[in-house]
């Protein structure tokens, strides 16, 4: 079984690029699986580790994830790399499995209606679900941990206002039903880094040593300044998406996510070394944009690039 600390060390921050399954839910058109191989290729010579790269979904439902088996070969190819990939139902457990997943993602809705409209069930059958899909890989004798993301877990589109309460009550069920690592995201972007750094600051007392994943997006101009909050308030492990492709498409309003570029330069300046390089994942950008290249790519390091000067590394 694969040690939740050698993937996510406490003592450092990690960076999970989620460009390729969040990244691509909303897309008009999708980069082939050469041009995705290309893609992780440039982002692990860049210092990228952690990659989220699809769905097991019927193809006719996301025909974008058609190919995650292969391009989770084709992370599994790159050394030190560790590959990602969501499963919704039993199914997708089942698939999931066959492969050399290092970790299945798990979604637990922090609302009944997100819950009814992405998975079809409530909140209670989405954690026993978890604990089905523990039982699963435990039965294989598989080695991918299983993480769980507590979706609205700062604001509901269809619900409206969430209880930081319910959300940590969500976590500990999760963590009881077998989970691995539980993380909070900010879905439909309603949070500003009060409320990240409180709940932030409760998941790190609720989970101890254990790390938790913090997940935003940018639909209101908070990402960048809700991971610095986050960071503050001891999370070390965060999502980011290429350019800041993504959203959810059951959820109203939802838009990209925080850049992932622009997340490197934050915990850089703030004096957490990342291991990637700024300027090597340009090259990776450039693939995704001549994939889509009706789709809007977003990030101030794009445009303005890197200070010239290495100072700014704190």
């Amino acid at each position: 079984m694969t040690v939740l600390s050698e993937i996510y060390p406490a003592d450092r921050v990690s960076l999970r690029e989620v460009g390729l399954r969040d990244g691509l839910q909303l897309v008009k058109a999708f980069p082939s699986t050469e041009a995705k191989r290309d893609w992780l290729a440039r982002e692990h010579a860049a210092g990228v580790r952690h990659f989220e790269v699809g769905s097991f979904l019927p193809a006719s439902r996301m025909p974008q994830f058609a190919d995650v088996r292969d391009v989770i070969a084709a992370v599994n190819a790159l050394g030190g790399a560790h590959a990602a990939a969501l499963a919704l139902n039993e199914r997708g457990a089942v698939d999931a499995l066959e492969t050399g997943l290092g970790e299945i993602v798990c979604v637990v809705s922090a609302t009944e209606e997100h819950s009814q409209a992405n998975m079809r069930r409530s909140r209670r059958e989405a954690v026993e679900l978890v604990g089905e899909i523990v039982r699963m890989r435990d039965a294989k004798g598989h080695g991918a941990i299983v993480n769980v993301g507590i979706s609205m877990a700062f604001g509901c589109s269809l619900a409206g206002a969430v209880d930081p309460a319910e959300v940590l009550r969500l976590t500990e069920a999760c963590l009881a039903a077998g989970a691995d690592i539980v993380g909070i995201a900010d879905t439909v972007g309603f949070a500003g880094p009060r409320q990240v750094a409180a709940l932030s600051a409760s998941m790190a007392a609720l989970c101890g040593a254990r790390p938790f994943i913090v997940h935003l997006h940018d639909t209101r101009g908070m990402g960048i300044a809700n991971a610095a909050a986050a960071l503050d308030a001891g999370c070390r492990v965060l999502d980011g998406s290429l350019g800041g492709l993504g959203g959810c498409p059951f959820a109203p309003g939802a838009t990209g996510n925080v850049v992932f570029e622009d997340l490197v330069f934050l915990c850089e300046t703030k004096g957490f070394a990342t291991g990637i390089d700024l300027g090597a994942l340009a090259s990776a950008r450039s693939v995704a944009e001549r994939a889509m290249p009706d789709e809007q790519f977003y990030g101030s390091i794009a445009r303005a690039g890197p200070p010239a000067a290495v100072a700014w590394r704190a």
